[in-house]
Formats: structure tokens, sequence, C-alpha cells
């Protein structure tokens, strides 16, 4: 509203005059603060009274001065002009607005309070039609829903709700199922595969899907993502023919047992060639794809999904979800004003609100962790300075600096070795004959600065990072490097990685793509050392078989200290009991489409 606007020029422009009291001055001086003709700063001033804003009152005469009396507070007025923003689906702009704002941060904290309440379940009626709409928080901002440009786990979960692959993975990982394709045939030297696609599935610009844009689609992941996630699977792929409009072969150079796994992730989604080639090869942030939902609108931070009614598994209930994507340091905590009928992930609850909600603590993970630099000249080639790392390493510190509900130490990728892994330590480190001092001494390390490496998203724990090492005479450095760049030539100038790994049902997947990563800053043993657990990998069709080889390469890593762990984050998903059909995949997202209400 401008009016208001106008408003809170003029109050910014008396700060030292108070509410209620009375500020002798005339029309021409107001005028001048609004920078308007007298006309209108007459018709500004009643409009303003009619608001119940101001008072004033004019005095006629030369020289004699008006009385002018505020009433309304400009905290109330900016929260009023944010909340008009929000109406008009203008979120990036109201939260913008608070931020510039005096006294921004209890002005933030009532403007969230409301804000909660926007959030849920709620239905529109217009006419006959009643439209159900499920309004979702999201503190994550979205660069991009291209599956081949994707870096964040807010916009694989959108992804994962605009495409689909060939072949899905069930929730817990134990079992691929088909999806796009309904069956698929290997050759005897496992390096061929065939799909059978099913027919008249729809693109939701109304194309329907075909083997060519299967072809497309990995062939376009290549040229993309070379280097991206999972290239290691794609980069395989030597040949794709289409006999007819519904068969897919691919040929790869070599046997991969993990192939088929990497088709059910959402970088191997199919999209349509036609769209893709008109917009030079990328879809950037107008997807299409065959998924559940189709993307309407995504402006000011809002992104609209809307039910895709030719759903080849038919259509959700829901008839449209909007993503409202938050700044990460907004907190989500759930408290007694809030609407009912919300699905929040991530969140903390009290004692008193966990009665209302049903909480599920998902299997699914991040794990933080560091790798070493053993290739750049330097500190950590000596294996004391490694070992010094280890001994540093306080994980109860950084637990209590970092606190929740859903964070806990990690010394494994893995939850069933972790017993295990912490009994091996404590009779090591028990064994050790020097301290950090020591070791720092005997690989003569005076006041050698390492340099830790990792993404603007983990700058806290890095600073932490820096201050827990500085306790121990440990000196650290700090290099951020954006997420997309992350796997280039700048992260191999430090000393140490920091990044971190989600763990869900494409466990195998995202370890083999972790190590295969850390090769390019391993020594030359454990170069050797990887490349031979990797191939095992590629080669062993016992999925119980591969974990073990995970394990053990894991160990060895640990070992040698080149591998240090630092903690587990889980992620909690709560809804309202009232909320029905809740499905969710292994890292708490919920799957729209499965979504209903009583």
């Amino acid at each position: 509203m401008k009016i208001r606007k106008h408003y809170l020029t003029l109050r910014r422009s008396f700060p030292h005059i108070h509410e209620e009291h009375p500020l002798e001055i005339t029309l021409e001086e107001l005028a001048l603060h609004l920078d308007c003709t007298h006309r209108n700063m007459v018709l500004l001033l009643k409009r303003m009274q009619q608001e119940q804003w101001l008072t004033w009152l004019p005095k006629k005469g030369r020289g004699n001065r008006s009385t002018l009396i505020f009433h309304a507070r400009k905290e109330d007025m900016l929260l009023e002009e944010a909340k008009e923003l929000v109406a008009k689906q203008d979120l990036h702009s109201a939260l913008e607005l608070l931020q510039a704002a005096e006294h921004a941060s209890s002005l933030r904290e009532q403007f969230q309070v409301w804000l909660s309440g926007q959030f849920g379940f709620r239905s529109e009626v217009q006419g006959q039609r009643r439209t159900d709409i499920l309004r979702f928080p999201l503190t994550q901002t979205i660069h991009a829903l291209d599956p081949a440009a994707i870096h964040y786990a807010g916009e694989s979960h959108l992804v994962n709700q605009l495409f689909d692959g060939l072949v899905r993975m069930d929730a817990k990982g134990d079992q691929i199922l088909p999806h796009l394709a309904h069956a698929w045939d290997v050759d005897d030297s496992r390096t061929l595969w065939t799909f059978y696609l099913r027919k008249g599935v729809q693109f939701h610009h109304g194309h329907e899907m075909l083997a060519s844009d299967v072809k497309y689609s990995l062939e376009r992941l290549g040229r993309l993502a070379p280097r991206g996630l999972y290239s290691w699977a794609y980069a395989d792929i030597i040949d794709i023919t289409t006999p007819n409009e519904t068969t897919v072969c691919i040929k790869l150079s070599e046997r991969n047992e993990l192939f088929l796994g990497f088709l059910t992730t959402n970088r191997a989604s199919i999209v349509p060639e036609d769209v893709c080639e008109a917009a030079g090869g990328l879809m950037d942030k107008s997807p299409i794809g065959t998924g559940p939902f189709r993307l309407t609108g995504h402006e000011q931070g809002i992104w609209i999904l809307e039910a895709f009614p030719a759903y080849f598994q038919g259509r959700g209930f829901l008839d449209r979800v909007e993503v409202w994507t938050l700044p990460e340091n907004e907190q989500t905590e759930i408290s007694a004003q809030r609407q009912p009928f919300q699905v929040m992930h991530n969140v903390r609850i009290s004692d008193m609100e966990a009665q209302r909600w049903q909480q599920v603590r998902q299997s699914g993970m991040t794990t933080k962790f560091m790798t070493v630099n053993e290739l750049k000249d330097g500190p950590l080639k000596n294996p004391f300075i490694r070992e010094a790392l280890h001994l540093a390493l306080d994980r109860p510190y950084l637990l209590e600096q970092l606190s929740g509900d859903v964070i806990e130490a990690a010394n494994s990728f893995f939850l069933q070795s972790q017993q295990d892994t912490d009994r091996s330590n404590q009779s090591v480190d028990a064994g050790h004959s020097m301290d950090i001092e020591q070791l720092l001494a005997a690989a003569g390390c005076q006041g050698d600065v390492l340099k830790l490496a990792t993404i603007p998203q983990y700058e806290q724990d890095a600073l932490l990072l820096q201050k827990m090492y500085a306790m121990s005479g440990i000196t650290l450095e700090i290099l951020l490097i954006p997420a997309e760049e992350f796997k280039g030539e700048l992260r191999m100038t430090a000393d140490l990685l920091l990044f971190a790994v989600m763990l869900d049902e494409h466990r195998e997947l995202r370890l083999y793509d972790m190590y295969k990563s850390m090769r390019q800053h391993a020594a030359p043993d454990v170069q050797t050392m990887l490349d031979d657990s990797l191939g095992q990998l590629r080669s062993e069709s016992d999925p119980k078989r591969r974990m073990a080889l995970l394990e053990q390469l894991e160990s060895q890593l640990k070992q040698r200290h080149s591998l240090l762990f630092l903690y587990r984050k889980h992620l909690k998903t709560a809804y309202h009991p009232s909320i029905r059909g809740i499905s969710l995949d292994s890292l708490g997202w919920v799957r729209f489409r499965d979504i209903w209400f009583t």
C-alpha cells in the first residue's frame, strides 16, 4: 500500500518524536519530507488520519505552526507492509524489508509467528469446485530444478515431484522397482541393459515420452555434467540405441553392478528432448517432466506446483503445493500459535507440543567429515600431523556448540558399526605414546597454517573446527568454495576438505561417489587402494558383500587418519495426525502425491 510507505517515510523523518507526543510543524515542512506538493500533502494527511495512523490539527495564518500527533508505530506499519507483500506472493521483498528495518530482530520474530500460520493445508472454494492446497516452508534457496544441475536437498526434493526415472528405489534402499520402464533385461556380460517403456506416459506439456527422450536425457547428462554427481556411472555408457519407440538399449564399457541403482536417482530423470533443445539444452527454472506435479510459477521465492492430471500412476489428492523458500537463517519451530494440518521438516518440538504431532526420525542422515589432501606438498603428508588432527578432534565440543536432538557424534558412515568403531578407536587412542603437542613437535610443525576448504553452507562448521583446533595449537585458515565449483581445481590448494554426504536409500552410490572424489587428492598408495576397492564394488552383484567392502575401505582410511568423522544429523519430520497418506523417503521428505486430509 503506497500510503503506508508515505507514512513510514514521514515517521522515520522524526525519530526523536514518540507516538502520542505532539509535533509543531508546518504543512510546507512536511511536504518537503515527502517531496510532494502542498495540495498532495493535504490529501495524504487526510487519508492517514482516516486510517487513524495520525492526528493533524491545522492552524491557519502565516507563521502559525500546526500540530501533528503520530499514533501508529513504524514497527507495526512495517509488519503490515510485509504481510501485504506476502499476500502478493512476494516473500523475498517482505523479508528484505524487515531485515533492513530498525529493530529487525524483534520484527522478524513477530513476522515468523504470523507467517507460520500461513503454512499448512487449506481449501479454497470457487463455485462448485474445491481446491486443496498445501503451503510448505523450505529454508533453502532454489537455484535450479534441472536434474543435471541441482546441488542441494531442497532442489532434489522438488525435482522428485516433477520428474521420473526409468526405475525407482524403495524407501529402504533394498529393492529396485519398475517405473517409466515396466521391465528390463541385462545380457550375460552385464554390459548391455535393455529397458521396455510404458506406453502413453505424458510429459507436462502434453507430448508422449518416447525412447528418443530417454536416449537424449542420458546423453545430455554426460554433456552437461561430465564431472557431476554419479558421473562415474554414466561415463561408462558407450552407446544408446532405440530399436523402437518403447525400447532403449544401453551399452556400458564394462560391468557395473551399481548402474541400475544410478538409474533410480533423480540425476537420471527423463526430460523431453524438444523442450530442452528449444531452451538451448538447459531447463533451469522452467522444468518439464513426467512427474505427479508440474511447475506453474516461481516468483519471489514461492514455487507453485499443481497436480498433473495425466500422471501415469494416477493423479494426486492435492491440487496445489506452494513451496515457500525461506532464507536458511530463518528459524523453523512449531509453536502453539501455528495452524494445524502442517508438515514440517527438520523441526524441534517442545514436549507439550509433541503430544499434538506425529514425529518421524528418519533412517536417512547427513554425515559431516573431513578428508586430507595428501597430494599437496605440506605438513599433512606427515602421518604424525594427521594423527594429531585425529586426537584433537573434540566431538563432544562440536555437539555442545551445535546442539539439537537430531545431531550426534559419528565415527562411521554405518550406524550398525558405530559401537565397534568407537571401541576400536578408544583402544587405539589409549595406546598412544605421544600427545598432540608431542606429535606436532615430532612432525616439525612449528606454527604451520592448515587451509580448510568447504562450501559456504558449511561455514559454521568450519569456524567451529577452527576454534576447536586452536585450543590444541593447530591453526586453520578457511577457504569457502561454491558447491558447483567444489569438485574443481581450487580445492586442491587446501590441506583439509570439509564436506558432507547424505546417506539415504542411495547410500552405496553416494559413498562410491564420495570415495571417487576423495581419490583426486589421495596419496598414491591410497589411490591404489581406492581403485581396487571401487573396482570390486562395480563387479560385485551381492549387495551385502558390497556393503562389507565399503565398511572395510572406511576402516582402512580411518586407520591412517585420511578420513576424519565429525557428526551426523538425522532428519525429523513432524505432521498433524489429521494428515493421511503420509509417505516419506529416507531423508524425511514428504511425497506430495500421497497426501490427503480429513
